[in-house]
């Protein structure tokens, strides 16, 4: 794909426990099922082959619909950073990059996200139609990780997820 721009979306998350607890949930299927994509009730596949090379899956379900969501792990150093591709191939055939980095804390740590969103623009589009995408892509990403990151909080430091 040639016609695409690439929005950065960075955030950061603190965390009152140790590293190897917030990365274990980025990596272990019966943690990411609780937290990552949607919720615990709705995923209905999580997978992880958690090696270089190895690759992962969720698939969550709802509205009678499957929505699937893979990757590619491409650097695994426990617990001080990870990055994975991120794809949604019933949607896009674009890849993302997620880069999860975590520094330790007097109280735990703090995570630092950073994805690299690939925005693929439509035939005939202005300046103006790329901004507003690459506005869209990045806002509607950092709300939905926004949210997934209060759950995987809520995860790590009390053992499950109160929904609302």
């Amino acid at each position: 794909m040639t016609n695409h721009s690439t929005v950065t979306l960075t955030m950061t998350k603190a965390f009152d426990v140790e590293a190897d607890k917030v990365y274990a949930a980025w990596i272990e299927p019966e943690l990411m099922k609780k937290w990552l994509f949607t919720m615990e009730m709705t995923n209905k596949v999580a997978k992880s082959d958690a090696k270089e090379g190895g690759s992962w899956e969720i698939v969550d379900h709802r509205d009678g619909k499957d929505y699937r969501a893979i990757g590619e792990y491409r650097v695994l150093d426990k617990p001080n950073k990870l990055v994975k591709t991120f794809e949604m191939p019933q949607f896009s055939d674009t890849v993302d990059v997620l880069t999860v980095s975590f520094e330790p804390t007097t109280s735990g740590c703090n995570m630092t996200f950073v994805q690299k969103i690939v925005v693929p623009h439509e035939e005939g589009w202005t300046q103006v139609d790329i901004d507003k995408a690459c506005k869209e892509y990045h806002d509607g990403s950092q709300d939905g990780w926004g949210m997934m990151f209060e759950g995987l909080k809520q995860l790590v430091e009390k053992g499950k997820i109160s929904y609302p």
